[in-house]
């Protein structure tokens, strides 16, 4: 009895200094960041940008995996399914971290319990677009139009759920505006059926809609957030609206690297001092600046109470207005 006692001791022992070794030579071969989306998307932008810093920081390569997949479901399904050691990875945005979470209780995860956080990336600024026809040249004009012609505004999204969806839900709720609903797979197609007139409005990423905001393809209305983002510093924000409390919506997304769950603590130092490093590079600055994104720099802890806040933020707006499963 003795004998069998102490030989799971040592086992024990042995698995903890294992874990400690591992952590002081990590990394020794590539690691994986999953993705949840195509390649060409907002998300794939960033994750591939930072896949190529970390890289030089961490000197091993960091490859981009894209799974694309309804709620990025195939993505968090891989990284639940993955070795707790650090080699797989995943860049999470706001849609699968707190804004889903918060108003479906069909999922089948916790981010703050099946995952491990490792460090806020960054958060992105949203654009409310239009066709060039429509007759609503700002915010407070298209909450005026959609009051007189409840339901007969469509508004396009890259998926139930999503960014796009959650957040122009929650827009025509603190408007007090109804709007159709017409789902597809990407943020470009949203674009597309902008221009095509299908819809005649969509939310979308400022770094996807821009290029055609600035060709005319589109016409932006307002940015969400508090502040005007630079790449369109003639658009004003929700915040500037007549229209009470639109400054919640914000931030449009957030991105969030993460691990599976009981990644050992010095790996998770290790890849939080790796993101660090690379938000106070000054090409990490321009290339973020450039696609309207905000640089965060802090630890773990700090993202686990932004995703705390966030989900308590979708889970009130789930209560009130009805939206979620």
């Amino acid at each position: 009895m003795k004998t069998s006692f102490t030989r799971a001791i040592l086992a024990v022992a042995v698995f903890v200094v294992s874990l400690s070794a591992a952590g002081a030579q990590f990394p020794e071969r590539p690691i994986r960041l999953l993705v949840g989306f195509s390649a060409g998307g907002s998300t794939d932008a960033i994750a591939r940008y930072y896949a190529t810093a970390l890289a030089g920081v961490l000197k091993q390569p960091v490859i981009v995996d894209n799974r694309p997949g309804a709620l990025q479901l195939v993505a968090i399904r891989a990284l639940m399914g993955s070795h707790p050691d650090g080699y797989t990875l995943f860049l999470a945005s706001g849609s699968a971290m707190s804004q889903g979470p918060g108003v479906r209780s069909d999922l089948p995860y916790d981010p703050l319990k099946d995952f491990t956080s490792i460090a806020l990336v960054g958060t992105a600024a949203g654009v409310v677009v239009c066709t060039p026809s429509f007759p609503a040249k700002n915010i407070d004009e298209l909450i005026a139009y959609a009051k007189q012609r409840p339901g007969a505004l469509n508004y396009g999204s890259s998926g139930v759920g999503s960014a796009s969806n959650l957040q122009t839900e929650l827009l025509s709720n603190l408007a007090g505006i109804k709007m159709t609903h017409i789902p597809y797979k990407a943020d470009a197609q949203i674009m597309t059926a902008i221009m095509e007139g299908s819809v005649q409005i969509g939310l979308s990423p400022v770094q996807g809609a821009m290029p055609l905001v600035t060709s005319g393809r589109v016409r932006a209305l307002a940015v969400t957030g508090s502040k005007r983002v630079p790449q369109l510093p003639n658009v004003p924000t929700l915040s500037e609206a007549k229209a009470p409390g639109l400054g919640r919506v914000d931030p449009y997304t957030y991105y969030a690297l993460v691990g599976p769950k009981n990644l050992p603590g010095a790996v998770v130092e290790k890849l939080n001092s790796a993101v660090r490093q690379v938000a106070v590079m000054p090409k990490t600055v321009e290339f973020m600046n450039s696609q309207g994104y905000e640089i965060f720099n802090g630890s773990p802890a700090a993202l686990q109470d932004f995703v705390q806040a966030d989900t308590k933020k979708w889970k009130d707006f789930s209560k009130k207005s009805g939206l979620g499963k």
